[in-house]
């Protein structure tokens, strides 16, 4: 027997007026096209498990969002013809598929995670090499300690610190990134040194 989370309750309750009906008639298919999902929240929204990730839903201030984790795979079901092609965003119930549609959906999700099927993910480009601004590399040759430690990092450490440099919008917030970044990169420290394991 499937499980409900009571934080999808909460979710759907705390959601707007419109978004409600929405929510909880997709959950509602969702239960009825598999006996044995279990609902979670993931990434602060509700979504659906059957051994592993199959759809989700979530609510914004107009619309609506659910669909399929493994879409792609689903896109040629006679189903998913209507059903797919409107489940981006949703306004009202109407826009909705109809319930045995959706149901229909989640069983093939269902299946397909039964029978352990995986999303074939297009794989990365590699990144080109990392390229300092100029106005980061004369900081770096006025401190030699930092300079010492930038060069020995791996391209993704120092990739880490020209984005975030880089990304400034503001030459004030640059300027306060450099000198933070200075102070880090001399003891030898990542960007995201803080959120590292220790």
């Amino acid at each position: 027997m499937g499980a409900k989370d009571p934080r999808v309750d909460a979710y759907i309750e705390k959601s707007r007026p419109f978004a409600q009906p929405i929510l909880r008639q997709f959950r509602k298919a969702v239960h009825a096209g598999c006996q044995d999902v279990v609902e979670t929240i993931k990434w602060s929204v509700p979504a659906f498990e059957h051994k592993g990730p199959m759809c989700g839903m979530a609510a914004f201030k107009a619309y609506c969002s659910v669909g399929f984790w493994k879409s792609s795979l689903l896109k040629d079901l006679p189903e998913a013809k209507d059903a797919l092609t409107q489940l981006g965003r949703v306004q009202s119930v109407a826009e909705l598929p109809a319930e045995r549609a959706i149901s229909a959906l989640v069983k093939r999700a269902a299946k397909l995670n039964d029978e352990g099927v995986k999303l074939k993910r297009a794989p990365k480009a590699p990144k080109g090499p990392v390229k300092v601004p100029a106005y980061f590399a004369a900081a770096l040759k006025k401190n030699r300690k930092a300079k010492t430690a930038f060069d020995a990092f791996s391209p993704s450490h120092r990739r880490e610190y020209i984005e975030w440099i880089s990304d400034a919008k503001q030459d004030a917030t640059r300027q306060r990134r450099i000198a933070t970044a200075l102070q880090w990169i001399a003891e030898g420290k990542g960007r995201n040194w803080k959120y590292q394991n220790r």
